[in-house]
This record gives C-alpha cells, structure tokens and sequence, in this order.
C-alpha cells in the first residue's frame, strides 16, 4: 500500500476517541478516512477504573471507526495523561566512538540511552525520552549532532513517566480487541503536535489540554518539551459547579454548559439566557447570565487558571514562555475562558484547534479533538510506519534474551510476515 494507515485511539474520561488516517507518500499530507467518539464508560481521570466497561466502550469506538474508514485497524497509537503522569530533565554523557572523533546515530542513541539510566520506582514506566539539547565537547545548543567532530557527547533530555499499573490496564483492553500498541503517547504532547506551531515552540509556550477529569500541561521551551504534568481537575468540575447551583441534572448542566459555549462569546449584552430550546426535564426555562456565568462558571475557571499558574511556577521555566499560553481539549470552549485566563495568568491566550489535515475534518477540527490527531501526527513526525519494521531487526536480535518474554520471540518472528 503506497499510502499509510495510521490510527490512534484517545481513552479520555467523558469520550473515547478513534481517528484512521492515511499518510499520502505523494502529497505528504495527513488525510482523516475514518473518525469516532463514543461515550466513555470505566475511566475516571484518565485512568481505568473498569476494564470490562472500558473494553466495551473503546471496541463500539473502533468498529465504528472502522466501518467509515473501510479498513480494519490492527495497531493504533494510545494517548495517556492525568495525575500518574510525572516527568524529570535528565543528562546523559557518552565518549565518541569512532577515532577519528565523527559523531554517528549510535553515539546518539548511546548519550540517550545513559540520560535514561535514572532510579525508578517497580510501579512506574518511561514512555517518553526527549532529547531537548545536545552538548559536543562542551558546545551546546546543538539539535542534531550527527556527522559533527567531537570527543564528548552530551545530552539534555526529559523524560515522562506513567504508572505502570494504568498502561498494563490500557494494553490489555487493546489485546482483548486484537490491536497492536504502537506506543503510548502523552497526551499534552499530542495535542501539541496537532495545534501549536514551531515558532511559538522555539519562543517557550505552555500546552494546556483541558480534558473532562484533569488537565494536561505541556511545557516548551526552545524548541523542545520541557516540562509535562497533569491537574486532577478539568470541565466536569464545571458541569458539577452548574448542577449544584441550579439545582438541575449533572445532564442538564452539561447541555447548559454546552450551549453557553456555542451561543454567547461575551459580547451578546443580554440579562437573561432562554433555555427553551434544549428541553430539560427539570423544566428550567431561563436562567440569568450574570448568576450563571459570573457567579457559578467564573470562580472555578479561576481556581483552575490557579492551579495551572502555580504548575507553570513549579516547572522553573515561568520566565521562559513569552507566547504564553494555548488552551485546547474539550474544556477549551467554555464560556469567559480567554479573559479570565488573561486576568489571571497575566499572558497571551489563545484557543488551540487541531490543524495540518485534510479528508473528513468537518467534525474533528474542534479543540476536543486536538490530542487525537496530535497522536496521528505524532505517528508520522517519528516515523513507526510499517517500512521502518526492518530497522528493528538488529535491535531485536541484541535485544533478544532467553530469560525474557515470549513477545520478543513473537516481534522477531513478525519481521518476516509480510
């Protein structure tokens, strides 16, 4: 097949999310050909917390999926996030093999493979190593060292963990449906990939996905990702805050919610808001603006642009980010967002939606959406399509112990299946 189909699956706390694209060779475009959101069922906070109800949930998003694309999707990238989601900045030091001192690819993936040798926790998992800057000799600043002279090679990386006991939970419901794991993707960093542009990432800018259940932060500066945490507080806070304080459904106020996010962009100077049209059963009707979106909506946007200013804070990179901030994921809309967070944070904002793709794209260009097509992008940008399969196959062999699982012998065996 000249062109590459590429999946990638969101297991989110209110929506599971499965996008196939095609990689045209030609073009070198991203074409969407199939794309599903189904309710989510058995994840809270992004992790699992009923594996039968997620398996269930994600299979009718894949069939679904599935049957628009006209193809069987067999492997697919995973897009992981929420409070087990922790990262460090790590250095790594190697000596340059070759005499006559010409840095190679092994040498680089030597320096890397030194920054990873940290002390793990048995319940954590690396899922992400990121180069962010590579020293020669003591010169640094270098992005990609291969082919320059040098003796000593450095390397500055960040690495994201995630707890292991939510990716075991994650890959069995993918092995339950016969779908390879290609890789678990963060989701800040997806979403990343599908909305923010290289010159605000070479300038230091901050990724915020605001999901149903938590908030994903992603950090860059110069160029690279710096920083990645999640908040265990997201859009649903919102929808709780709307039920309580008018005394309706958590259904309801999410309509409401909804409704609000598409109808007024806070220019509309009207008192009353008529909910007529979305025929809740509580038979609520009207609802004052200032009650709703002052009094209810504003003080926990405000306690959450809080929240992600003292992360920012944390991060020690605060000075670093002169473009700001890009809000995207499915809270992104919520009504009073940009100017709250302008008050609040004290830097440029704006709404991040998903670009760089063609095909199906009227329903999946929509914030929400971001940290799907960020994981088929992703995909693309490193690479993993099946023309790569023999690259591996040296690292299989070196990798291949006796006293390891039968999977390295099944990873093996697959290089010879066409």
């Amino acid at each position: 097949m000249a062109d590459n189909l590429i999946c990638g699956i969101d297991i989110g706390s209110s929506k599971i999310a499965t996008v196939v694209g095609v990689n045209s060779v030609e073009t070198d475009e991203l074409k969407i050909i199939g794309f599903n959101t189904t309710t989510a069922r058995g994840v809270r906070k992004g992790l699992v917390v009923d594996i039968k109800e997620a398996t269930g949930a994600v299979e009718d998003s894949v069939e679904k999926a599935e049957r628009m694309a006209g193809h069987k999707i067999n492997k697919a990238f995973v897009a992981v996030g929420g409070p087990h989601i922790s990262s460090l900045n790590s250095h790594g030091i190697v000596a340059v093999s070759n005499p006559q001192g010409e840095i190679n690819e092994e040498d680089v993936q030597r320096v890397v493979e030194a920054a990873k040798a940290i002390s793990l926790s048995s319940t954590r998992r690396i899922i992400e190593v990121i180069p962010r800057d590579y020293i020669v000799d003591g010169q640094s600043g270098i992005k990609n060292p291969i082919g320059m002279s040098g003796v000593r090679l450095e390397v500055e990386t960040h690495i994201i963990t995630a707890s292991s006991t939510n990716l075991k939970n994650q890959e069995r419901i993918l092995s339950d449906l016969g779908i390879e794991n290609q890789g678990f993707v963060f989701s800040g960093m997806a979403s990343s990939e599908a909305v923010l542009t290289n010159t605000e990432k070479e300038l230091g800018i901050v990724l915020v996905d605001i999901g149903a259940g938590k908030i994903d932060l992603s950090i860059y500066v110069d160029g690279a990702l710096s920083y990645s945490s999640s908040i265990p507080i997201g859009a649903r806070h919102i929808s709780n805050d709307i039920a309580v304080g008018l005394r309706v459904s958590l259904d309801s106020a999410e309509k409401i919610k909804i409704f609000l996010s598409k109808s007024f962009d806070g220019k509309k100077k009207t008192s009353q808001i008529n909910l007529k049209e979305l025929d809740l059963p509580e038979n609520l009707t009207e609802v004052s603006l200032k009650t709703l979106v002052d009094g209810i909506v504003a003080p926990r946007l405000e306690e959450i642009f809080k929240l992600i200013f003292e992360e920012i804070e944390k991060s020690g990179f605060g000075q670093q980010i002169p473009s700001g901030l890009v809000i995207t994921g499915g809270g992104a809309l919520t009504i009073g967002m940009l100017e709250t967070g302008k008050r609040v944070v004290g830097l440029p904002i704006r709404i991040g939606f998903p670009e760089k793709i063609s095909g199906l794209v009227d329903e999946i260009l929509d914030p929400q959406y971001s940290t799907t097509v960020g994981l088929l992008l992703y995909g693309i940008n490193n690479d993993f399509n099946d023309k790569d399969n023999f690259k591996n196959f040296g690292k299989i062999l070196k990798d291949f112990k006796l006293g390891s699982s039968i999977n390295n012998l099944k990873n093996f065996i697959k290089q010879f299946i066409p």
